[in-house]
């Protein structure tokens, strides 16, 4: 699975007007990461925004630039000198969150992105003209450290073959934004890149029973759903049912889109990065998976979370002799998704009728997928 990714500006070098205005549309399409050579506190004063500078009131740290220019990021004449690797280790010794930046221009360059990129948090890579192969080396080395790798891009291309080079891709890019249409675009490719497709299998329902009882968690988001659009949730970490949302009218209540009533407090639901959580521990701005009928998803934010004593029902259903369960409220507003696609109420499933379920193949360890046996039932 993907994890997520994200993308930087770089601040152009026009009048603050005009790179205000830049800036501040970057921020309301989610981009949150500015770097900034002249004007960090008139940019901080904007709203919750990280810049990434060789002030030492940045936010991240930046080495590998000379600290001098006109807010493009003029390459270090001694960047291949040990005192930026001892620069970066100093500054992390300071705790602080440390960003190196490298113009790949040899194979040297490249060696010493992998250097500083075992020191640092964050290694930019700069290339007048991209190859693949360059980005290709620096992921393979880097990929088992814990530091994130962007890469700086001219266009949304050059970002998107950033970002799936060797499967893994780059973390994140890096962009200077011109107009705002290049902004929204470089939006709309991390936004889409990040989602995860989960492989929906259809499996036939064995049993279906009314139980006692229980704490339900109603997931109200602060996104619209439409139909077809649903969460995984279920009493399996490793299998889980493809619960709708309220997004259809019903003749008993208006409908929420905005919500999607999941099922019992210890239950299990998919969040972005391929991770489960319980119901319980989900609160106001934490992230989880909207998921349609053809497995694509999407993050949204959680706006809150309701928990009230509601009547319960327990749905078995069956997948290649694979047995699982969920319980969910006991209503004829809570829907699964058939094989057909169509939101169906649990007041009118039969056995034998089919739907739609996730299955993964490993076990879940506080919420990551591990390779090892865990039998669930």
């Amino acid at each position: 699975m993907k994890n997520k990714k994200f993308s930087w500006i770089i601040s152009p070098d026009v009048q603050w007007d005009d790179k205000k205005e830049l800036i501040t549309t970057s921020l309301e399409s989610g981009i949150d990461h500015v770097l900034d050579l002249k004007d960090i506190e008139n940019i901080q004063k904007l709203g919750n925004i990280s810049v990434i500078s060789n002030d030492p009131n940045a936010d991240i740290a930046l080495v590998g630039i000379n600290g001098e220019g006109d807010g493009t990021i003029p390459l270090s004449k001694d960047f291949s000198d040990s005192k930026d690797i001892e620069l970066a280790r100093n500054l992390k010794g300071e705790g602080k969150i440390v960003a190196a930046y490298v113009e790949i221009q040899n194979k040297d360059y490249e060696q010493l992105a992998v250097s500083i990129g075992k020191i640092v948090d964050y290694v930019i890579l700069i290339a007048k003209d991209w190859t693949v192969i360059p980005l290709e080396n620096i992921i393979a080395d880097l990929q088992k450290d814990d530091v994130k790798i962007i890469a700086a891009a001219r266009d949304v291309d050059e970002a998107k073959l950033a970002i799936e080079t060797l499967e893994i891709g780059t973390d994140g890019i890096l962009f200077k934004p011109t107009d705002f249409s290049t902004i929204k675009e470089m939006a709309k490719l991390i936004e889409d890149t990040s989602s995860n497709d989960y492989e929906l299998k259809e499996a036939t329902i064995t049993n279906i029973k009314g139980v006692s009882s229980g704490d339900r968690v109603c997931i109200d988001t602060t996104s619209i759903m439409s139909v077809g659009e649903g969460m995984l949730i279920g009493s399996y970490s490793k299998a889980m049912f493809l619960v709708h949302s309220e997004s259809l009218e019903s003749e008993y209540v208006a409908s929420r889109p905005f919500r999607v009533n999941a099922g019992p407090v210890q239950a299990y639901i998919m969040v972005p990065n391929n991770k489960t959580r319980y119901l319980s521990e989900l609160e106001t701005g934490d992230e989880v998976l909207v998921v349609n009928k053809e497995g694509k998803t999407r993050p949204v934010v959680v706006g809150r979370i309701k928990i009230e004593k509601r009547p319960l029902i327990l749905v078995e259903a069956e997948y290649n002799g694979f047995k699982i369960k969920t319980l969910l409220q006991n209503a004829e507003t809570i829907r699964l998704v058939t094989d057909k696609g169509e939101a169906v109420s649990v007041s009118e499933i039969k056995v034998g009728d089919k739907i739609k379920v996730f299955i993964d193949d490993n076990a879940r360890h506080f919420g990551m997928a591990i390779d090892e046996t865990i039998i669930e039932k």
